[in-house]
């Protein structure tokens, strides 16, 4: 790897049409997602809604929402999306929320509010557990790893939709909640809300729905006529949700809520540190400081496109999903996981033949950009706005992918099939965590110029570590 000096401050102030230049120099390596070869995290619907979020955010670009009755503006237009929001997740008027930075955050919130409504109303237990399906965002990892949860993570059906029963065999006397995903953002399914609801009240368990990617599109799913299960407020037991307005909210990045049913759950989120010598300080949310222009970008949006917007955007992305989906049952080699349920699917080839990750790295070399996914090896796809004119181009490739990889087993031994096929399929896990980390590391590290540590880099770096993985699973295998 290239090696140089450490960054520093330039000695002299530069004129802002050199920076703006290098700076859409460095972008123009990114990834194109406009040209819709892309098949996730860019949430865009045309220029003129961007340029509006844009606008809204600039109007608000100084302002600190760390102290909300300072601005007593973004306030309100914070409270405006909540509650719309809950209107749209049919909650009613005790239903109260905040915004936050993104997913994460909501989860976040709602797991450490839930440990701390545990102190108070089941302080005997040391280490409340939490109750989820193995298909459970990694969110909820990282709010039990960082306030000192136990999540057990139960066994899924085979289409992927949450096991309630199996859920229910890890219900310990030390569980304070169960979670389930509206829809999990692998693969598109609804988990089993009602079902899961009523094992909540069975238990008296708080219950969380994770509808961060689901959020803001099924209630449009709902109106144009398709029959789902009751997944939101509507389940009694529910008793908070996350969901993200930077998904299908079509928000600026990040914008996202956690809503509780009620305010006596919700106080647990907010701290307060009354011995701080600058004075009280109290947070609703994770953050201290907040971008008060994320909010006005997402109560702006909302304004912009209102329902027949939204509708209008819906009804569009589930006319081309379908059209996507039907190319893809239409090739026998390939199966989609499960029944998606809305505009985002997975799907791996049977039995593994031919070999899924073969079938990516062909589709990469004709320039998509390919979500690999594990626990199924599979691809998984999502579709925007952006997407729709390019879907029969994908089918065509996607055709001639299959037909490729069925004519060359052996390349499911070679480029990114090879990695991430090891990847997905070896048992211990710890070792290949050990590695990804060296991966992060790589890319933040000094010294490295590009900013970059990709999986082919490592690769070529660590040649020993994957030829002893392959070893590995050979022998597992046999």
């Amino acid at each position: 790897m290239k090696k140089r000096a450490l960054n520093i401050l330039p000695e002299n102030s530069r004129p802002p049409a050199e920076i703006l230049a290098d700076m859409q120099a460095a972008k123009s390596t990114d990834t194109a997602w406009k040209e819709g070869k892309t098949w996730t995290l860019q949430y865009f619907i045309d220029e003129e809604h961007n340029e509006l979020l844009k606008a809204a955010q600039n109007l608000y670009f100084s302002e600190n929402y760390i102290n909300p009755f300072l601005f007593k503006s973004i306030l309100k237009m914070e409270k405006e999306v909540v509650g719309m929001a809950a209107d749209l997740l049919h909650g009613d008027e005790n239903t109260v929320g905040t915004m936050t930075s993104g997913g994460t955050e909501s989860v976040l919130l709602a797991m450490y509010a839930c440990r701390e409504w545990a102190k108070k109303h089941r302080p005997s237990i040391k280490t409340p557990e939490i109750v989820a399906p193995r298909t459970i965002h990694p969110a909820f990892d990282k709010a039990a790893h960082y306030f000192g949860l136990s999540l057990r993570k139960a066994k899924v059906h085979e289409n992927m939709a949450a096991n309630v029963a199996a859920m229910e065999q890890l219900i310990t006397k030390n569980t304070i909640l169960l979670a389930a995903s509206a829809p999990s953002f692998a693969h598109g399914i609804l988990d089993p809300i009602p079902a899961i609801g009523q094992l909540a009240e069975k238990h008296n368990l708080l219950f969380h729905v994770d509808a961060c990617v689901g959020g803001f599109m099924l209630p449009w799913v709902e109106r144009l006529g398709e029959n789902l299960p009751e997944w939101d407020f509507r389940v009694p037991s529910v008793t908070s949700m996350s969901c993200d307005l930077h998904k299908f909210g079509f928000a600026a990045k990040g914008a996202s809520i956690v809503l509780y049913r009620n305010t006596q759950l919700f106080e647990n989120q907010i701290f307060i540190n009354t011995e701080y010598s600058g004075g009280i300080f109290a947070t609703a949310s994770l953050l201290g400081t907040r971008p008060g222009g994320t909010i006005a970008a997402a109560w702006a949006g909302f304004q912009h496109l209102g329902q027949a917007g939204y509708l209008k955007n819906a009804r569009e992305m589930l006319a081309a999903f379908d059209q996507l989906r039907a190319g893809i049952e239409a090739l026998p080699e390939l199966q989609i996981i499960g029944e998606p349920c809305m505009n985002m699917l997975a799907f791996f080839t049977k039995n593994n033949q031919p070999d899924i990750y073969a079938v990516a790295d062909f589709m990469e070399e004709k320039g998509w950009v390919v979500d690999r996914q594990q626990l199924p090896p599979s691809i998984h796809l999502t579709v925007f706005p952006y997407n729709i004119p390019v879907i029969p181009n994908y089918l065509v490739n996607l055709e001639a992918a299959v037909a490729w990889a069925n004519a060359h087993p052996e390349a499911s031994g070679e480029g990114n099939a090879a990695l991430y096929g090891i990847m997905a399929r070896i048992p211990l896990r710890g070792m290949v965590k050990e590695n990804v980390r060296k991966v992060f590391v790589g890319a933040y590290a000094n010294g490295n110029e590009s900013g970059t540590s990709d999986f082919a880099e490592q690769k070529q770096a660590t040649p020993r570590w994957m030829g002893w993985l392959s070893r590995l699973l050979a022998w597992w295998k046999n």
